[in-house]
């Protein structure tokens, strides 16, 4: 048996094991009602399948830590729906389909350092850095002076991932994309 953990000691990014799979905790919200025990809303993703849950769960459930460790690994290429990484310490190579990587994939460039969660010796996931600088692949032409009104058009990255950006981003632009919400931050370059 692994490591215990209770529900007091939730926390976002923590990974357990429900029904022998292992599972990350989104979000979690201690409830205590006025009448009745205490109890656990939780949102937890499987590591295996991406699939989320929103189960609930008595106060002072125990729950086994997953079994999972998480490598520094360079993102290489892709070959068909496979996402090639290496550990650069190692020069081990491993790879994750598109179904494992789930969001991820729309940020990953060659290069790029990730870390790839491993359960039990498999890879089954990958976390990406919080944010990520892209190069604007296509995307309509900036209207000179409609800065005010905080529109937004469509822009293709170079990684095929479209976000909503600002009127002023062009083509051939270096952005910033928060990858946890998939969101524009800030211009980086100009082209």
């Amino acid at each position: 048996m692994g490591d215990m953990v209770d529900t007091s000691e939730f926390r976002n990014g923590l990974k357990i094991e429900v029904d022998n799979e292992p599972f990350e905790i989104v979000y979690f919200q201690h409830v205590k009602p006025g009448k009745g025990s205490a109890f656990v809303r939780t949102k937890i993703r499987s590591l295996l399948s991406g699939r989320m849950l929103e189960p609930t769960f008595k106060s002072g459930d125990k729950f086994v830590r997953a079994d999972v460790e998480e490598k520094e690994m360079q993102f290489l290429y892709v070959q068909n729906d496979d996402f090639y990484f290496m550990d650069a310490k190692t020069y081990d190579q491993t790879f994750l389909s598109k179904e494992q990587l789930g969001e991820a994939r729309n940020f990953l460039k060659e290069n790029l350092t990730v870390y790839i969660v491993f359960y039990k010796g498999k890879p089954v996931g990958v976390t990406p850095p919080n944010t990520v600088e892209l190069r604007v692949a296509k995307c309509d032409p900036g209207v000179r002076g409609d800065t005010v009104s905080g529109a937004q058009k469509p822009a293709s990255l170079e990684t095929g991932y479209t976000v909503s950006v600002p009127l002023f981003i062009n083509e051939g632009d270096i952005v910033r994309i928060d990858t946890r919400t998939g969101e524009y931050l800030t211009r980086v370059a100009t082209a």
